[in-house]
């Protein structure tokens, strides 16, 4: 299949998925052009503007990208009756926020690094989207082996002191 049919198909995939939103049923009627250049277009916007960073809002649209898609996603995983979509969206929560962590203490490196915003909102859709399976990657290669260190199993793991204090705290309160 050649790229010209290849991305009317993509584009024609776009209008079919889009065809019950009243907005964008708006927008084709009021221009002619077919929805899925609306949806394009705001994409291309949305990105420029991260690109831009004009007024530090790179930063705002990275953090709405990272919590919206996958937010979405987590809502539909909370409807289903398999666990395996919600192993993997607990997987994205938890590699988002070992990367909020690292990124709070590394602000002053970060603001030097150029498109910072961009490459962040690319990597937050990367592990974000299920199907990409980004974060499993993540957590496998990077905080797995880091977290087994200090919440491994057994008795002298930091997970079971924090248990025997939490559980020594709660029994010892009186009400």
């Amino acid at each position: 299949m050649s790229f010209p049919d290849q991305a009317k198909n993509f584009l024609s995939q776009i209008d079919n998925k889009t065809a019950n939103q009243k907005l964008l049923h708006h927008f084709e009627a009021q221009t002619g052009l077919p929805r899925s250049y609306a949806v394009l277009g705001f994409v291309v916007v949305y990105f420029v503007l991260i690109f831009l960073n004009v007024g530090g809002i790179g930063q705002l649209l990275s953090n709405i990208a990272g919590f919206v898609v996958p937010g979405y996603y987590s809502l539909v995983a909370l409807n289903t009756a398999t666990t395996s979509d919600d192993t993997q969206l607990l997987t994205y929560w938890v590699v988002f926020a070992f990367l909020n962590v690292i990124e709070f203490w590394s602000k002053a490196i970060l603001y030097w690094i150029p498109f910072y915003y961009l490459f962040k909102t690319i990597f937050l859709l990367y592990i974000g989207i299920p199907s990409f399976g980004g974060a499993t990657l993540v957590y496998d290669s990077v905080i797995k082996p880091f977290s087994h260190q200090y919440i491994g199993k057994g008795d002298g793991s930091l997970a079971h002191k924090i248990d025997d204090a939490a559980e020594g705290i709660s029994t010892s309160v009186q009400l």
